[in-house]
This record gives C-alpha cells, structure tokens and sequence, in this order.
C-alpha cells in the first residue's frame, strides 16, 4: 500500500507539472527531460570510473544529482531536427557543461564544484543567475573539501600533481561572494520569480563544500517541489514534499541558488 501511494504520488505530481509548464518553453522542456528519467537508478561516482584517463562520460542509466542535471539541461539545450536530437550536438553541449570552456584536458578540468559549474555556464551564456536579481542575501564561497579529503577521490589519493592542479581550482573558487537564498526564506508555494525547470543548487554549511545537492523545480499542488537524484531513494525521484520543507529537514543545507537554462 504504501508503495502505490508513494507512485500516485509521484504521478500526480509530474501530471500536475506537466501540465503548469506547457506554455513555457524552456521550462516545459526542463521538467518534461527530467520526468523521461524518473525511477533511474542512483550511482555515485560513475564519472570516476577509470581513474588514469578523463574522457566525455555519457551515461544515463546511471545518474547523480549532478549528472542527471546535466543531462537534463544538455537535452534541453540540444538542437532537434524534426523532432531527433542531434546526438553530435547533445555531446557537444555535455562536454561545454561539464568541463570548464567546454575544454577536457585531466581531472582538474571537470566543473567539480557547483559554484565554478555555474560560473562557467554564465561565462557561456546557457545559464541564468535568477537569485542575483531577486535575492538580497549574500553567501561567501570558500571550498577545499576535495584536496583535504584527497582519500574520497580515485584521481586524487595516489597524485600529487593532480592534487597541486585542484588546490589552484579551489584558490581561484575561494573568496567569490554570491546571491543566494537562506532556507528559513524558502516558503513552500515558493516564488514566482522561481518557475517550472529552473535548477534549483542547495548550498550547505559543510566545512570546504559549496553546493550540496542540486535538481530540477516544478509546481505541484500549489507547493514548490523538486525533481532530483536522490541518493536516500536510489533513484530520480519527483518530491512529493514542499522544497522548503526538504531544506528544514536536513541541518547541514544553508539555502538555494536558481539558475535557469538559456538556450
């Protein structure tokens, strides 16, 4: 019983978003790409899978929070001829995505942290700020969680030069100040300024980390939800708690950035 609730649930959740986001292009595409991913399997790690080479990871059967955002946001942005995603064009735009000015040269030119991602997407113009213009509140960025827990890392615990490329990434992280949105000021309806398909990041007091979580908004039942890789469910899911409410549940997340895809 409880596991058809939690399916009705879910259906009439993403029925409900479905729905809400048809006269939005952008938006409409975001959550429906998203919705095409429910119930995929969590994995952690799957871009770590060979430690002694960094290529273009293409995978969607296996997803993260941040990969199925990516992946998410790379569909949305791809090109379509008569309906068909270009394949060439959706790997093109995965790979500007991920890996900063769209460049692969090692480990350390992956987008790690969420707050280079976003830069990077900015600097590219495929992403929005929505919080800078709408949000007061400012967050200092400090990050080096990943060089100081170098053991959590394949690429990381057995080379140092690869270590010594990411404390350089970090440094250059380090010292930026950005908008962001506390979580006692996240209301359950949410914003209007917040709309279907806008990325939600969830900020974290965690010591050396930025960005704890990230996924995908929608509106259900007057409540702002979020479509995201839960690693607690294992799989995509569609929340069927408000975004606020998740945000008060967990002590180490501090608030949300949004962005929004540009295509």
């Amino acid at each position: 019983m409880k596991r058809l609730l939690t399916l009705l649930s879910i259906l009439v959740c993403t029925t409900v978003a479905a729905a809400q986001t048809a006269g939005n292009g952008v938006g409409h595409l975001m959550v429906r790409n998203g919705i095409d991913m429910l119930n995929t399997p969590y994995v952690a790690g799957v871009l770590d899978a060979d430690p002694d080479e960094e290529y273009l990871i293409v995978n969607t059967d296996e997803l993260d929070c941040t990969t199925f955002v990516e992946y998410v946001l790379a569909l949305t942005l791809t090109h379509k001829e008569e309906g068909e995603i270009s394949e060439t064009d959706f790997v093109e735009q995965l790979q500007r995505i991920r890996y900063r000015d769209g460049i692969i040269k090692g480990y350390a030119s992956r987008l790690h942290y969420t707050t280079e991602w976003i830069n990077n997407g900015l600097q590219q113009g495929f992403l929005e700020d929505v919080t800078a213009a709408n949000s007061p509140y400012r967050l200092p960025i400090f990050v080096d969680y990943m060089t100081t827990h170098p053991e959590a890392y394949p690429q990381l615990k057995n080379s140092p030069e690869t270590i010594s490329e990411m404390v350089e990434v970090e440094m250059n992280i380090s010292g930026q100040v950005v908008h962001f949105l506390p979580k006692e000021r996240v209301p359950f309806e949410g914003f209007e300024w917040i709309e279907n398909g806008d990325i939600i990041c969830i900020t974290t007091d965690t010591e050396g980390l930025d960005v704890a979580h990230m996924g995908i908004a929608f509106y259900a039942d007057g409540r702002l939800c979020l479509l995201h890789a839960s690693s607690a469910a294992g799989k995509v899911v569609a929340s069927n708690i408000a975004l606020g409410q998740m945000l008060l549940n967990n002590e180490k997340w501090s608030g949300i950035r949004v962005l929004r895809a540009k295509p």
